[in-house]
């Protein structure tokens, strides 16, 4: 994530597509639309901590954001 990005509050077009990739391979038969948002936030939230890679973010994304 470029420093760019954070001071915009945007995403490039690169990390967007990244952040829907993983939105995408994460999907789960059944998931509500509530569901749905509260693994996007998760996603969004740990990429804006810092988290980059793919893989990490997608297992991230299936569990509660610490406090």
């Amino acid at each position: 994530m470029s420093i760019a990005s954070i001071a915009r509050n945007t995403f490039t077009p690169e990390e967007t597509a990244r952040l829907g990739r993983v939105f995408e391979a994460g999907r789960v038969a059944g998931e509500t639309e509530e569901q749905k948002e509260a693994r996007a936030s998760r996603i969004i939230a740990n990429y804006m901590a810092g988290i980059t890679d793919e893989a990490e973010l997608l297992e991230l994304s299936r569990k509660p954001l610490g406090r």
